[in-house]
């Protein structure tokens, strides 16, 4: 180690150090065995060192979480100052702009720990930004980190006219911070209209879901986009309109979107409206287990592609088991469903439910209806979300399109 630490020190178990040598940027607190000298202020920088002396990185301290430390950095020679941040916000920037190309308007910026930023997920929407935070240190630092983020993409010619903050997580409980949402730049409207494939969306940053829109399955909507044309689709859970918009924009014979939230049907209607496309779907509101236990008894199928992307069915692990019983019915019913030589395009958005077992649930539901299935493509989520081999947490999407035989 080159320079002198002026952080607080805590000592972290073999194990705990194990776990940060093997490349994960996260310290619970089972494995911190002590801090040395005065205990320092929730979400302040702390070093972290093994038994025998070893410096493992600088991270965010939590003292009401069992992620106790969160690192941002294994470089002892890193000064976390502000151009420390920058060059991480300009980092990320980069990246988007090289993999999502002409998608620049309307992405994820910053994704928690796959951009070295713990607990901060920023989307962009046009003028537009919304933010997330989940860890108390990144709390403290958001003030200069929204200020770089502006800054940033203004000397691109990107011109950020709004922030609106999004903090309204459970989770942010367990750092001690309180739940709310607002405006922390505030703009003249919430409502911005993105484009992404060629379709065009109204996007609510201060009442739609998450932060208005998901970005995450943008390029899987392409995908269904192209094996849609001349094809009756049935798109399940369909949120906005997003998939069933895709089919049809791709040419497909007709579009059912069918979701159980009355104000997601609506605003999936209207996103139709805007992209002229209304002549060909219809949108029902109803509750898709039910609806697909009605269709697989029919004897002549009328669909020939059915989409099926539900909301996360587990957000934890103690709850895998149920949540497997609730994918498994809903793609059990929807291959009993489809003509043999139908497609199913089926997704999970849940980390828990690793691919492993997103698999395996799927072999079951084919075995099951009697059927086989021909795997098309396996997905994940888009670039602008992404993965690090080292931190599963950062891979959760699952994507995959079969044709039925």
């Amino acid at each position: 180690m080159k320079t002198e630490r002026s952080f607080p020190k805590y000592v972290i178990t073999k194990k705990g150090t194990a776990w940060v040598e093997n490349g994960h940027p996260w310290i619970y607190e089972a494995e911190v065995m002590e801090c040395i000298g005065e205990e320092p202020e929730n979400g302040s920088l702390v070093d972290a060192f093994s038994v025998n002396g070893k410096y493992l990185g600088t991270g965010f301290l939590s003292k009401k979480s069992k992620i106790r430390i969160r690192l941002i950095s294994k470089n002892a020679n890193d000064r976390f100052d502000e151009s420390f941040f920058r060059r991480r916000i300009e980092y990320a920037w980069r990246y988007r702009k090289q993999v999502m190309g002409d998608d620049i308007k309307a992405c994820r910026l910053i994704f928690g720990e796959a951009d070295q930023f713990p607990g901060l997920t920023v989307d962009r929407y046009n003028d537009l930004l919304v933010t997330e935070v989940l860890s108390v240190g990144i709390e403290k630092i958001k003030d200069m980190i929204y200020r770089l983020l502006i800054e940033v993409l203004a000397a691109d010619g990107e011109v950020i006219n709004g922030i609106y903050e999004r903090n309204e997580a459970p989770i942010r409980a367990l750092e001690g911070l309180n739940s709310y949402k607002g405006w922390y730049k505030e703009a003249p409207s919430a409502l911005t209209v993105i484009e992404e494939n060629g379709v065009k969306y109204n996007v609510d940053v201060e009442n739609g879901q998450k932060t208005g829109f998901f970005l995450d399955q943008k390029y899987n909507r392409k995908a269904v986009a192209k094996l849609s044309k001349g094809l009756r689709v049935l798109d399940c859970f369909t949120h906005t309109g997003s998939f069933a918009l895709n089919a049809a924009l791709g040419g497909a014979a007709h579009v059912t979107a069918v979701d159980i939230s009355e104000t997601a049907i609506e605003m999936a209607r209207k996103n139709a409206e805007l992209n002229g496309l209304s002549d060909r779907m219809d949108f029902v509101c109803t509750d898709v287990f039910d609806l697909l236990t009605e269709l697989e008894k029919k004897k002549t199928p009328e669909y020939d592609l059915i989409i099926l992307d539900p909301p996360a069915f587990t957000k934890s692990r103690k709850t895998v088991k149920n949540a497997e019983r609730g994918y498994k019915d809903i793609n059990l019913r929807a291959i009993r469903a489809l003509p043999r030589g139908g497609y199913l395009c089926t997704a999970s958005c849940s980390h828990f439910m690793e691919d492993e077992l997103f698999v395996k649930m799927i072999k079951k539901a084919a075995r099951d209806a009697g059927k086989e299935l021909r795997q098309i493509e396996a997905r994940q989520q888009a670039p602008d979300h992404p993965i690090l081999w080292n931190v599963p947490e950062t891979s959760y999407l699952k994507f995959y399109i079969f044709s039925v035989v």
